[in-house]
């Protein structure tokens, strides 16, 4: 539903903050849609190249028991998994993960991530960097929020408007960019609005246009900036998102065949679900996506807890990856997945694994990457790196790196006015590019 309103609180151009189109409910934190569009115009950027797909492991799940295992550890050590081949010479993975095992070519992992900080929070995955860094000024903004604010928060295509960022499961944070970079949730009201009100057809939604337009030309006639004109653009892409329903289709999973949500492992899993979204979205314009499966934090019942979690996301890991591959968009989707930190190496007496900051994995597939390889090791317990030690800020300066952002010049402005490099760590891991 159209309104348009006016008051006596202004931005500093002379606008007030509601002289904007106002699209029912589809602003987020009271902004609107024309105004995050807006927004791309101060940016300085046309967004352009890859996407991302971010997996978020929520609790921290176990290295020794995934994509790191010791079978010739100690038994109080190498747990109850073996390892099996994958595709790529010399990488080995646990044996619940037969099908992620058969598309190994088309990944890569980092077994010797240092520098994890004990903190069960989603901001090492989303940002590289600690949930205390910049804490007072809202903290470091995660990958979504840095690719709106270089790119501009939504982007146009022929067939339509996409926000730049969309968080499925709502673990993504703006951090000191505030909420208008935050990640588009589609859920509830989000959601809703990505279409036309039933009782609103397209010739009223046309004649609500025409109406704001007779207005806006009085405003136009005493306009010396060309903000008018600009206006403009902001709620044609705003209307564009809405009309061409290209957004609220990519959430509609059902329009797949049974057979193909099927092979995500949709038809049992709501979180396997997510994934086939993912490829729906990123398909739709979207350049971010984000989700998250928890269920990782294995202080007891570790074993039992990885028979359960990890088929699921093998399928529909999987699955992604084959189904990207075989669209064509593998080299333009990078696909990047990661926990808080890894596990105790010695389980406990509870049949679990604790917290442990020393060791970690990522996982990176896709992107343009040269996949089919391993960089790093730990020792023979996985207790910590010994070989290739990799900052975790590094694999963000790489797939920064892959979507055409120069780590080593791009710098955001705080609250404060202050610069803030990306990262502190802005070395590329050169072996992947």
């Amino acid at each position: 539903m159209f309104t348009a309103y006016g008051d006596s609180h202004g931005f500093c151009d002379g606008y007030s903050r509601r002289d904007f189109l106002r699209i029912g409910a589809l602003g987020i934190a009271g902004l609107t849609l024309p105004q995050l569009l807006r927004a791309e115009a101060m940016a300085g950027a046309r967004a352009t190249g890859r996407s991302i797909i971010n997996i978020y492991l929520a609790g921290g799940p176990t290295h020794l028991d995934t994509f790191d295992l010791k079978p010739a550890a100690p038994k109080e050590f190498r747990g109850e998994f073996t390892p099996i081949a994958t595709k790529a010479t010399g990488m080995d993975i646990c044996e619940l993960m037969p099908r992620l095992a058969s598309c190994g070519d088309k990944f890569a992992l980092v077994r010797s991530i240092t520098d994890m900080r004990n903190e069960h929070s989603s901001c090492q995955s989303d940002s590289g960097w600690s949930e205390r860094d910049m804490k007072s000024q809202g903290g470091r903004p995660g990958l979504g929020p840095v690719m709106s604010r270089v790119f501009g928060p939504a982007q146009t295509t022929p067939e339509g408007t996409a926000p730049t960022a969309m968080d499925l499961t709502g673990w993504t944070r703006p951090g000191f960019l505030g909420q208008v970079h935050a990640a588009y949730r589609p859920d509830g009201t989000g959601r809703q609005n990505l279409t036309l009100d039933r009782r609103m057809n397209e010739s009223r939604f046309s004649d609500r246009q025409n109406l704001l337009t007779g207005l806006d030309r009085m405003r136009r006639q005493v306009d010396g900036s060309g903000m008018m004109e600009a206006m403009d653009s902001f709620t044609s892409r705003a209307v564009g998102m809405i009309t061409s329903g290209r957004v609220a289709a990519a959430l509609n999973i059902e329009e797949e065949s049974v057979e193909t949500i099927d092979r995500y492992g949709g038809k049992r899993s709501g979180e396997a679900r997510n994934f086939l979204t993912a490829r729906r979205l990123v398909e739709a314009g979207v350049r971010n996506v984000s989700l998250s499966i928890g269920g990782w934090d294995t202080h007891g019942n570790n074993f039992k807890s990885m028979r359960t979690k990890l088929p699921v996301l093998d399928q529909a890991l999987s699955a992604l990856i084959e189904d990207l591959h075989d669209r064509g968009r593998l080299d333009d989707t990078l696909i990047m997945m990661s926990g808080e930190f890894g596990r105790t190496p010695r389980i406990n007496g509870n049949a679990g694994r604790d917290h442990w900051s020393q060791a970690a994995f990522f996982f990176l597939a896709g992107g343009g990457l040269r996949t089919g390889q391993v960089i790093g090791s730990t020792n023979r317990l996985g207790e910590r790196p010994e070989e290739r030690p990799v900052h975790l800020q590094e694999v963000f300066a790489t797939v920064y790196h892959q979507l055409g952002i120069d780590v080593e010049t791009m710098v955001l402005t705080d609250p404060n006015g202050r610069p803030q490099y990306l990262g502190e760590h802005r070395r590329v891991i050169q072996e992947l590019i």
